[in-house]
């Protein structure tokens, strides 16, 4: 694991981890590198298999400081997987209040339903069978399988693929040297035996708060030695900001006016529905009558989605069909 010279532009393949001494060293910095410096989060205090999946999913996309008082409020509502199985999805959405990205709140219920209807309320242990529940993907998966049940598994988040991918290829900027199927079956590979809880969650940690995504502390790092990525990622980040895609602004997005209408249905008493007519104005600012076609629209892709039910005027409404029915008579409210 030789660093990559700064002037070098090919990519250059991952290291190999046969390579039994460098590999095991880098293994051994970085545990530890994680065991002094690591956050006292309140999920790596158990091993239960349905908090591991909680602080999982509402960890998604989502950062840290907004997720630990989320995570406690939702554990406090829903202390069990069959209280959370057995919950009004309204009300699950209603405490996911705050955390965004609301279809992770109905997959986390979906899951959880999944698991009391075919293992009995018992969290599987395999990866494979852990991946057959709605809403879990392999990340989630292996997640469970390491950090509640310990297993040596490598998965795959965005902080790890950064690590790895600096540590075995090179800068991950402005194009990356290895596909996600490469980086996965590397995370596969290099897993210390009987370290699979604190590597995985080194890695996470590491790239979280030393090795970050614009100002990683390349002159103090610990693994400086065996990155691929030192000197030459610091020129490449210097250079990623002219040629990096621009993100949608998330004002005015879609996902910005879906999370507006969950806000308003939240607001609502429970089992109440609202028409579109008084629903348009609590979603944008400048909503009138030539809104609620699009207003519909947006209201039909969250029904699809499982976050909210279109009431009994539903069936003057046909989704497909712009012109029909009277769509300020539309009610919607969130789902029972």
């Amino acid at each position: 694991m030789v660093p990559m010279d700064a002037t070098t532009t090919a990519a250059t393949p991952a290291a190999q981890p046969s390579d039994d001494e460098q590999l095991a060293d880098l293994q051994q910095r970085l545990l530890a590198w994680y065991r002094a410096h690591r956050r006292d989060l309140p999920w790596r205090r158990t091993r239960d298999p349905y908090r591991v999946l909680v602080s999982e999913v509402m960890l998604q996309q989502t950062q840290v400081e907004r997720v630990i008082p989320k995570y406690h409020e939702f554990l406090e509502r829903f202390p069990t997987i069959e209280s959370l199985a057995a919950a009004p999805t309204a009300e699950v959405i209603r405490v996911w209040s705050g955390l965004g990205y609301n279809r992770r709140a109905v997959n986390l219920q979906r899951a959880a339903q999944a698991v009391v209807e075919r293992h009995g309320g018992v969290m599987p242990r395999d990866v494979d069978e852990l991946l057959a529940l709605p809403g879990i993907g392999r990340y989630t998966a292996g997640a469970i399988a390491c950090f509640a049940y310990e297993q040596d598994v490598g998965f795959v988040d965005t902080n790890i693929r950064r690590v790895l991918h600096r540590l075995f290829f090179g800068p991950e900027v402005p194009t990356p040297r290895a596909t996600a199927r490469e980086i996965q079956a590397l995370a596969d590979r290099v897993v210390p035996a009987g370290e699979g809880y604190d590597w995985n969650q080194g890695l996470m940690e590491f790239g979280a708060v030393h090795c970050t995504a614009r100002k990683p502390l390349c002159v103090v790092c610990p693994l400086q030695a065996h990155c691929r990525a030192y000197p030459a990622i610091q020129t490449a980040l210097a250079e990623a900001p002219a040629t990096a895609r621009r993100e949608e602004p998330f004002t005015g997005s879609s996902r910005y006016y879906r999370g507006r209408v969950i806000e308003a249905l939240r607001e609502l008493p429970p089992g109440e529905a609202i028409d579109l007519a008084a629903l348009g104005p609590r979603v944008r600012d400048d909503f009138g009558p030539e809104h609620l076609a699009w207003l519909r629209e947006v209201v039909a892709g969250l029904e699809r989605d499982g976050l909210a039910c279109v009431a009994e005027e539903r069936a003057e409404y046909d989704a497909s069909d712009p012109e029909a029915g009277d769509p300020a008579r539309v009610r919607v409210r969130l789902p029972h």
